[in-house]
């Protein structure tokens, strides 16, 4: 009896993770670093690469950084979007252009407009590895105390930002 027993449950835990596992949105990566303080960093801006940010200036204020490149399709499409957050100044925004040629990410920019308030270049990528970044865009919440409040993998949408970022932000700073 064992010998039937045994295979069926192994089938029906199978069953159970392939059901669990397709029911999983494919968007929604979780992050360790969701909660924990954001990397440390110093990079050069995209503008002024004789001017540095670093983690430590971005303290005291909730900001966004959008992980982006000039070769990014995905990034194109969510740029109105970027666009919209920072005129509205929801948050405010900076950009990471990441394992970008410097010249092709400020051409993109001065074609399609630039939301950012800086932009870092992690042209090596290391920073973006710090955040756990395997591919662009990402977009990260980071709150006054500089810890990672939410990490959003692949292109905005309108509503990853009514019901996602928004309500977030407004949790963030109704503490002000």
């Amino acid at each position: 009896m064992l010998k039937f027993l045994l295979p069926l449950a192994l089938f029906a835990a199978i069953v159970a993770f392939l059901a669990v596992g397709l029911g999983l949105n494919p968007r929604e990566v979780p992050s360790p670093l969701i909660g924990k303080p954001a990397p440390a960093f110093a990079l050069p801006r995209l503008d002024d690469p004789n001017q540095k940010v670093s983690r430590e200036d971005l303290l005291g204020q909730v900001w966004m950084l959008n992980v982006w490149a000039s070769w990014c399709a995905p990034c194109r499409e969510e740029h109105p979007l970027v666009i919209d957050i920072a005129r509205r100044q929801l948050v405010p925004v900076y950009g990471l252009n990441y394992k970008d040629a410097g010249p092709a990410a400020r051409s993109w920019l001065a074609s399609l407009g630039n939301p950012y308030r800086a932009n870092l270049v992690d042209a090596d990528g290391r920073v973006g590895i710090d955040f756990g970044v395997y591919g662009v865009p990402e977009t990260f919440i980071i709150d006054r105390q500089g810890v990672i409040r939410l990490k959003h993998v692949g292109a905005l949408t309108p509503d990853v930002v009514r019901k996602r970022i928004e309500p977030l932000l407004k949790e963030l700073n109704a503490g002000a």
